[in-house]
């Protein structure tokens, strides 16, 4: 397949939002359509899915397709024809500079953000909703130094130290040269993958994983090697067959709180994973971000847990505030070797030669006392997921929600059906959510969603009302379905 040329799923996730507006559905689809294509995301000659397979994939009537089709082929944008099907149009834009890569997200978590509604309940990304009070004390006590140029592109140093120390009470001796201050833990990871991965090179993943660094990996042209996560997490028995036949450049893992499944994965496994990781050279990632958001422990003692690197010096540790505190908190760091941070720093250094300076001192004073904002965290996200299952079997108790052992989300499956095809549906009800299709590279989880529970108790209400009104129209034989549902979804069964 031309790389330029995007898969039904792409597709359907660069869609996006499509159905959200006011108008007929022919006419809202028409127009994202002409949007993707004139801003360059279809190029000039690009087959798009015929009638039928994007009507299943959108969860509407064939004839909304077609004659979403045909509005642009009157305006020159499409092409139809008799056995060849529909294609952009090849006067439509002009071809893009030989060599020009389109790197641009198919992301629906990330579409979502670039495409806000305020008549749209967010349940598809997972962050605080708002930022804890404890982070505006802090920019109100912020003093900034008086003498210093403010590019630090390893980090300040102050929050070097400050990491190091809190790797240090995890029982990891950490020193501040073996840390690198981010902007979040997406420019660690995509860092990491800069350095480490090339084109073609094979990266060890889980199935199903965190979306945004599926999407750094294929910006990477990485070969994806997945690997099943279970009931205790990633099955580490295969990564380790996967490591020792193809010696992949990078593995990526969530050990702790698993995002999106929830799993944790045991010491006596985590041991094994790093011993095998050493033995056959490949870097290790260990993804922290949700790491110490544990329902079961004491939240504010700060221990999330023994992190990989408790078990093996060439472990490289991923974590930011973004979850524990606030995303708007652009702050994120990796602890590894501090030849390998030397290194990523100076990488760091050609894309901003450093973070933003003001968070990064607030962010050290948040550190210093640590463990009342934590706490204060904990324990609206154990409501929230209390709340959300309780809103769940009241309203949909067909679907299987088993309970979270920490983090931010439910890992849901669809008594049938599948997430895609559901997840419009719910679009055009008011609530976004994730389907589990989207962070899967083994395509095992197409009856799943993620849901995450940090919306106040009401809002989380609200969705769950809209996604119980989204599965009524959804459901075999259910009246009032706009256009009618596709037959063939009924008989899905995977």
């Amino acid at each position: 397949m031309d790389p330029m040329t995007p898969t039904l799923q792409e597709l359907v996730a660069w869609l996006g939002r499509w159905s959200a507006g006011r108008g007929p559905l022919y006419l809202l689809l028409a127009a994202r359509i002409r949007q993707l294509v004139d801003e360059g995301l279809l190029p000039p000659g690009a087959p798009l899915p015929p009638d039928r397979r994007l009507a299943t994939a959108l969860s509407v009537g064939r004839t909304t397709v077609v004659a979403a089709y045909e509005t642009l082929r009157q305006e020159g944008r499409l092409v139809r024809r008799q056995g060849s099907g529909t294609r952009v149009a090849p006067a439509a834009l002009a071809p893009p500079p030989p060599g020009q890569r389109v790197t641009e997200t198919s992301n629906p978590m990330f579409l979502h953000l670039l495409e806000p509604s305020d008549d749209v309940l967010l349940l598809s990304c997972a962050a605080p909703p708002a930022p804890p009070p404890a982070l505006a004390e802090a920019y109100a006590r912020l003093e900034l130094p008086a003498h210093d140029l403010g590019y630090h592109p390893a980090g300040l140093p102050a929050l070097r130290s400050a990491i190091a120390r809190r790797y240090g009470r995890r029982g990891v001796p950490t020193d501040p040269a073996q840390v690198l201050v981010t902007t979040g833990a997406q420019q660690a990871i995509g860092l990491l993958t800069r350095l480490l991965v090339a084109p073609g090179d094979g990266v060890l993943v889980e199935a199903p994983s965190y979306p945004g660094a599926l999407d750094l990996f294929r910006e990477a042209a990485a070969v994806p090697h997945p690997v099943p996560v279970g009931p205790d997490g990633l099955d580490v028995a295969e990564a380790v067959r996967v490591m020792a036949r193809h010696r992949p450049a990078l593995a990526y893992v969530i050990p702790r709180f698993h995002n999106p499944t929830g799993t944790v994965l045991p010491p006596l496994l985590g041991r094994r994973l790093v011993a095998a990781a050493e033995e056959h050279g490949v870097p290790l990632i260990d993804d922290e971000v949700l790491a110490e958001l544990d329902f079961g422990a004491d939240p504010g003692s700060g221990d999330g847990g023994p992190p990989l690197s408790s078990y093996g010096t060439e472990v490289i540790g991923v974590g930011s505030l973004s979850k524990a505190v606030w995303g708007g908190l652009r702050v994120g760091w990796v602890r590894g070797p501090a030849p390998l941070i030397a290194r990523l720093a100076r990488l760091k250094a050609l894309h901003d030669l450093g973070s933003d300076v003001p968070s990064q001192l607030v962010a050290t004073r948040l550190l210093d006392g640590f463990a009342p904002v934590l706490r204060s965290r904990v324990a609206e996200l154990r409501a929230g997921h209390d709340h959300l299952r309780a809103e769940l079997a009241r309203r949909l108790p067909d679907w299987h929600c088993p309970p979270a052992a920490g983090g931010q989300t439910l890992w849901v499956r669809l008594p049938y059906g599948d997430g895609v095809s559901f997840a419009q549906i719910a679009l055009r009800h008011g609530v976004a959510v994730l389907p589990g299709s989207t962070m899967d590279a083994l395509g095992g989880s197409t009856r799943r969603l993620r849901l995450h529970f940090l919306l106040p108790p009401a809002t989380l209400t609200e969705a769950v009302d809209r996604l119980a009104s989204a599965w009524a129209e959804y459901a075999p034989g259910a009246a009032g379905r706009a256009e009618g549902r596709p037959a063939a979804l009924n008989a899905i069964t995977v």
